[in-house]
């Protein structure tokens, strides 16, 4: 997954105990300094990295200070979105909509003073009180997403930001973490979560996978995973994301909630619940990734079928047209219903 040779690190990264943590694993890893982990011109905006996509996730890794800490409303997945530990990846799914933001080249970049990003969520969470009217999000607890612009599974292999996360949150009985992921770190396993950790396992049907999510676990390594997190005590929740309209989707679908209902225990089926995320894209992305992966964009750019949405953060995407989308979560949830009748569908768009 990684191999690190390459850092690039604001001074001040560098001289936080995570960031000497970090650099201690990396011994033999070429330090460049740079003054904002946002603008290394090498990396954003130099179109001439696209060839070099998945070498550059291998190989590179950035390190920053988050300086602004801002935990905002959800209501989706989450309640709130916290500032999270990362941003970007060394997986390299062409969907992802984290490259889209950067330009041209999008390996980790790890936060290092993750002591702020902590004490700020726990300021939040005391704010909140408890939780006094169950929500799509949770029942109970108000749900903090940690992993919005990265994968923690990921994180894990280099440093103790996720951790750090987990045991925070261990002691919030008012709050629950979540992130979703598609890598099964099995380092994950001993962090003792005491159910308030919720790891989403993101699924599609395996060719989707093979296809678009590359340098991810395989779907089967992730459905086999969800009993022993489960059982670490972490609650486990599924990802239906993204859902790629193409020919043969609904038979794929279909059978891969039949694989769920088939090979999971009862008691992974009793907890979970599920998010049905349809794909958005970004025309900037589709033009990256026709110089390394075109194959991909044979099933993400349906120009026929698509239509530009706004999305809550403001960018210009596209997204299946309404009328295909609503038939599609539809004939979705059918399935779900058919083949997986346990699978509580948390929300859909």
């Amino acid at each position: 997954m990684l191999d690190v040779r390459e850092v690039y690190a604001e001074p001040a990264a560098l001289d936080s105990p995570r960031g000497r943590q970090i650099m201690a694993r990396l011994p033999g890893a070429r330090v460049t300094e740079v003054a904002s982990h946002w603008g290394i011109p090498s990396l954003h905006g130099n179109d001439g990295n696209t060839a070099r996509w998945v070498r550059i996730k291998t190989g590179t890794l950035v390190l920053g200070v988050k300086h602004t800490l801002r935990t905002r409303p959800n209501g989706r997945s989450a309640d709130w979105i916290a500032p999270g530990p990362s941003n970007g990846c060394a997986m390299a799914c062409a969907y992802c909509y984290v490259p889209r933001r950067k330009g041209y080249a999008n390996p980790i970049t790890l936060f290092t003073n993750i002591e702020a990003i902590v004490a700020h969520v726990r300021r939040h969470v005391r704010a909140q009180g408890p939780k006094t009217e169950p929500n799509q999000c949770d029942p109970r607890a108000w749900v903090y997403d940690i992993g919005e612009n990265g994968d923690c599974s990921v994180d894990a292999l280099i440093c103790d930001n996720t951790a750090d996360l987990v045991a925070a949150f261990r002691g919030m009985p008012t709050a629950k973490a979540s992130f979703a992921t598609k890598f099964v770190n099995p380092d994950l396993l001993a962090l003792d979560p005491q159910g308030r950790t919720r790891v989403r396992f993101s699924l599609m049907p395996a060719d989707d996978a093979r296809l678009l999510d590359i340098r991810t676990s395989p779907i089967d390594g992730r459905i086999a995973a969800a009993a022993d997190f489960l059982d670490a005590g972490y609650e486990v929740h599924f990802n239906l994301s993204p859902v790629i309209l193409r020919p043969g989707w609904q038979q794929d679908w279909a059978d891969l909630l039949a694989h769920l209902d088939d090979v999971l225990p009862t008691r992974v089926k009793q907890q979970a619940a599920a998010e049905i995320i349809m794909l958005t894209h970004n025309r900037s992305l589709h033009e990256v990734n026709l110089g390394w992966h075109p194959r991909a964009e044979e099933v993400l750019w349906q120009p026929a079928a698509q239509e530009t949405k706004r999305s809550q953060n403001g960018a210009l995407n596209v997204r299946y047209a309404r009328d295909i989308k609503r038939q599609s979560l539809t004939h979705l949830r059918q399935l779900i219903v058919t083949h997986a009748p346990w699978l509580r569908v948390r929300y859909a768009f």
